[in-house]
């Protein structure tokens, strides 16, 4: 009789793990959760802006239908075709009844993105470094009273950067903030590897934003970049006002123990300084900027301070509701990935951040571990009856 080597045994486990991951993540029950995702900047068909969110819900077993998973097309908002061709399939073309019967028959809601598409991005012999030539984008009275539905109905509501921001109207903007006891100051940033006026990462409106305001964009390390809707422009700069470099998210001790998020983590997308009403919402995370003294009087002196909010929570009887400061569905994951159980326990061990404006990471620590229990909980009290679900 044949025996096989200790060291052959263990060598054909290796190399079989993938399988019984995925086998493990197949055979696990199908769970129906009617998401409605808006995504309106959707530029190319892999959507980045939602990519995260679809790997969740399939990573998760979650469904649209009794059986069907959730696929990158399963959105309202812009859907990019062939040769400059375009579909706006939005909430705009929805009547109120029909709206009102959406948020009865949705679970949950997720804003991805209302940005929107332009015109110099989506045709490219239109050239400029504005922002003008709006196709479509922004929140919507239609999305307003849908969300105002859903809250009635007591669902789930998650939104994040950006989701009322540029280019959403001040009309609109005021009637979300009035409803969900939270406001935008206006400010938005980014942290940037390179600010060189070279880095392509860096938005041209954003640098002739600065210079039209300082004459000037003499930069050339890695820092943060602050911008208001008025125009006005604040740059970090590592060393000069930095002696961290990248924002860090830094959870409450609610947020460690409820939602799994690890003590201190990097973000470097993204983000909107907020303002709340503590008395609707609370704050389980925050960004914290590691501003040399430099830093911290430039910041005091434009009304900003180095602590804002990261993560926005309302969770009570009435009504669910997250505001996540940045894009935190955007992240560079591939969807592939998300047929194998278990993956997320497997991926940190052998992660290494190659660079600090890797986003991989982030998502591993923070978002997936964060939604993961978001969507749990919300489809066991669905199941369990404690919210509603006609």
């Amino acid at each position: 009789m044949m025996k096989i080597s200790p060291v052959r045994l263990l060598f054909y486990f290796l190399f079989t793990i993938p399988f019984w991951l995925w086998l493990a993540w197949f055979l696990t029950p199908k769970r129906k959760l009617v998401a409605a995702i808006v995504d309106k900047t959707v530029l190319t068909p892999d959507a980045p802006k939602h990519s995260s969110l679809t790997w969740m819900l399939r990573h998760n077993r979650f469904t649209k239908t009794r059986t069907r998973l959730y696929d990158l097309n399963d959105y309202f908002g812009f859907f990019p075709e062939d040769n400059q061709l375009y579909k706006v399939k939005g909430l705009e073309r929805f009547t109120n009844d029909q709206l009102e019967q959406l948020s009865r028959d949705c679970d949950l809601a997720y804003y991805t993105d209302t940005y929107g598409v332009y015109k110099q991005e989506w045709f490219p012999t239109d050239s400029g470094a504005g922002r003008a030539g709006m196709i479509y984008g922004g929140m919507s009275e239609q999305d307003i009273f849908f969300l105002k539905s859903m809250k009635k109905n007591k669902k789930l509501i998650l939104l994040e950067f950006n989701a009322i921001n540029s280019p959403t109207s001040t009309t609109i903007r005021g009637r979300f903030e009035r409803e969900f006891g939270m406001r935008w100051t206006g400010w938005i940033g980014r942290y940037f590897s390179s600010l060189d006026s070279t880095n392509p990462e860096i938005p041209r409106w954003l640098i002739s934003d600065h210079k039209r305001r300082h004459g000037h964009w003499n930069y050339r390390r890695s820092g943060i970049a602050f911008v208001k809707d008025t125009k006005e422009v604040v740059v970090l700069e590592n060393e000069t006002h930095l002696d961290e470099e990248v924002p860090h998210l830094v959870p409450t001790q609610q947020g460690r123990d409820q939602f799994g998020l690890p003590g201190r983590a990097r973000y470097a997308y993204w983000f909107d300084v907020l303002l709340f009403d503590p008395r609707i919402n609370q704050a389980i995370a925050h960004y914290e900027i590691g501003a040399n003294a430099r830093g911290k009087s430039l910041l005091t002196r434009h009304g900003l301070s180095t602590r804002f909010p990261a993560v926005l929570m309302h969770k009570a009887p009435d009504y669910q509701f997250y505001y996540f400061a940045g894009d935190y569905s955007d992240n560079p994951v591939k969807l592939q990935s998300a047929y194998f159980k278990w993956i997320e326990r497997v991926v940190p061990l052998f992660m290494h951040s190659a660079t600090l404006a890797d986003r991989n990471e982030f998502f591993w620590k923070v978002y997936q571990p964060m939604m993961a229990r978001i969507l749990d909980e919300y489809y066991q009290g669905v199941v369990a009856g404690t919210v509603p679900k006609d």
